[in-house]
């Protein structure tokens, strides 16, 4: 069976500045070397004036691949405290890019590591970050009455499951991603609210990005 993992949703980009310098922070979801590498040369060609593009990413479930790059900057004081925040997270298929235009002030090494692992680790704590997991996916239809109630209890988390994607008929059905030791729970939670005037139709397992919530 497949790993469950932790990844960012989707691209970010942040900047921050440090004595002037700024240091603009991509973060990307990556399935592949080939793919990274490919991000990193677009960026360095959007920022073809930058004076460095340093990087770090890890790929597949058990971060077995994990590379770095300190692209010009002092041996050791970009790449790798780019990736030990990557690793500090345990975060696997994600790409870091820090892009650095220098602003005329040098910061010495101890400085350029906590800048760049605070430009990776700052924009982490915006990004939004997933989890990848292997839930049951349930189809769940309900009379458009229902649909209120419904959503009060999912949004007070009383319903432990994650909306996939709903269709509006002449009724309302979602599908649904639900841990697979909670499916039962879940259903007996329906049961008592909606006393059973429900479809529930179980479709099988699905390696599903739910969102982590901080």
């Amino acid at each position: 069976m497949s790993q469950n993992y932790r990844s960012i949703a989707e691209k970010f980009i942040d900047e921050i500045e440090i004595k002037k310098s700024r240091f603009i922070t991509y973060l990307m979801p990556i399935e592949s070397e080939e793919q990274a590498q490919l991000y990193i040369a677009q960026i360095k060609k959007e920022h073809y004036k930058a004076n460095h593009h340093c990087s770090a990413y890890i790929l597949n479930e058990d971060a077995s691949i994990q590379r770095m790059s300190d692209d010009g900057e002092p041996s050791g004081t970009a790449g790798v405290p780019m990736l030990e925040v990557l690793k500090k997270q345990e975060l696997t298929n994600i790409l870091a890019v820090v892009v650095r235009y220098f602003g005329g002030t040098k910061l010495g090494a101890g400085g350029l590591v906590r800048a760049y692992s605070g430009a990776v680790s700052e924009a982490l704590v915006k990004a939004e970050l997933i989890q990848n997991i292997t839930q049951s996916i349930i189809e769940l239809t309900l009379n458009y009455a229902q649909v209120d109630t419904f959503q009060y209890h999912l949004s007070k988390q009383e319903i432990e499951a994650t909306v996939l994607d709903t269709q509006y008929t002449d009724k309302v059905s979602y599908q649904l991603a639900i841990d697979l030791l909670k499916v039962e729970s879940v259903n007996h939670y329906l049961i008592s609210i909606f006393n059973g005037q429900f479809d529930w139709q179980e479709i099988g397992e699905q390696r599903v990005n739910i969102p982590i919530n901080r």
